[in-house]
């Protein structure tokens, strides 16, 4: 049974748990303006604490009630935004500063994971969202990491095709994490700007009117800007910290839809998104640290639901978070053994009578 939507219109406790979002974004500023040599290290802990939790503590058999729409919790990713710019800041002024080519990499590493994580997490909600301010600030924290077109494929593009093989986000069976990267960095963004250049051509609008461009253009000179301000070791942790966001973030595309397929019609019309068209982990660590996206099901089949109202539906379930998928999908042979099988299962499932 699907749990019930909190009518409560101020913040609940259990709302609370979203907070914890904002832990890895300070931890991290501070560590890299305190002690930035050790900052990728700290982030490792963290992500292996992370792990830890999930595996502890399995996903929920009775799930936290959602909460209510529109709660105070929209303003955990607005103001995530000026966070992130300040950590970033932060970052490339430290960087400058020891000229030292091993901290800002270790630094690097350490922003641009919690870049892919949450910034990109929390771009992606903004860019859900019916306000136009929310999802401006979507295409900021796309900026930061120079990957703006993902503000068009997403939404154009992934959203109709996703769990089929015209989607370069969706990952076919079989396919090691290492030969979807390719395909995906290649495919979304050919796709991003061909669906950019019909949407232009269909309201009569010019390539300078295209917030494709603009982020594109930004994303350039934002980095031209810390290597003439600052220094070239300066603009070489802005790239690299975005290297590994998008490195992030196509991990986690591979995970949610691995080997699963919505069929077609002989006509060619495909099958509706539905609830075993994307995999979800309810382990309640990752979902309050990813804003629910985990509930990934309910994400797709109501796209313009806000995260704090997903519901933990009984869909194709994860062997743990995403946290700990990263770490499976970066080993094809372990990713394969604990993932086919259920593909298996799930499909004996599907194609079974109705009683």
């Amino acid at each position: 049974m699907y749990a019930p939507i909190s009518t409560a219109k101020g913040l609940r406790w259990s709302d609370t748990r979203f907070l914890l979002a904002w832990l890895l974004p300070l931890l991290t500023l501070v560590s890299a303006w305190v002690q930035p040599a050790q900052a990728a290290w700290g982030t490792l802990v963290v992500w292996l604490l992370v792990v830890s939790a999930d595996l502890l503590i399995p996903g929920r058999r009775s799930p936290l009630p959602v909460a209510a729409p529109h709660t105070p919790m929209r303003w955990l990713l607005r103001l995530y935004v000026p966070l992130q710019l300040a950590m970033l800041a932060v970052g490339a002024w430290v960087a400058h500063r020891h000229q030292d080519l091993a901290l800002a990499l270790g630094l690097a590493l350490s922003m641009g994971f919690v870049c892919g994580a949450q910034g990109i997490t929390y771009a992606h909600e903004l860019g859900h969202s019916r306000s136009r301010v929310d999802r401006f600030m979507g295409w900021v924290l796309m900026v930061c990491v120079g990957y703006g077109h993902f503000m068009v494929e997403h939404y154009r593009g992934h959203h109709p095709r996703a769990a089929t093989h015209d989607d370069p986000a969706s990952a076919r069976r079989g396919e090691s994490l290492w030969r979807f990267m390719p395909r995906t960095l290649v495919g979304s963004w050919r796709s991003a700007w061909q669906l950019e250049g019909l949407r232009l051509q269909q309201h009569r609008r010019t390539w300078w009117q295209s917030p494709l461009v603009w982020a594109t253009t930004t994303s350039g000179a934002v980095v031209v800007l810390w290597g003439v301000v600052l220094s070239p070791i300066a603009a070489l942790f802005w790239i690299l910290q975005g290297l590994v966001a998008i490195w992030l973030l196509e991990t986690v595309n591979y995970i949610e839809h691995y080997g699963l397929q919505r069929g077609t019609s002989e006509s060619g019309v495909r099958e509706p998104f539905g609830l075993f068209h994307a995999w979800n982990a309810d382990h309640l660590l990752t979902n309050s640290m990813l804003a629910n996206l985990q509930r990934h099901s309910d994400h797709h089949m109501h796209a313009w639901k806000p995260f704090e109202t997903l519901q933990a539906l009984p869909g194709p379930q994860l062997p743990t978070g995403y946290a700990g998928c990263l770490f499976l999908a970066a080993v094809p042979p372990l990713w394969f053994g604990l993932m086919h099988p259920r593909l298996d299962a799930l499909r004996a499932h599907t194609a079974a009578p109705a009683c």
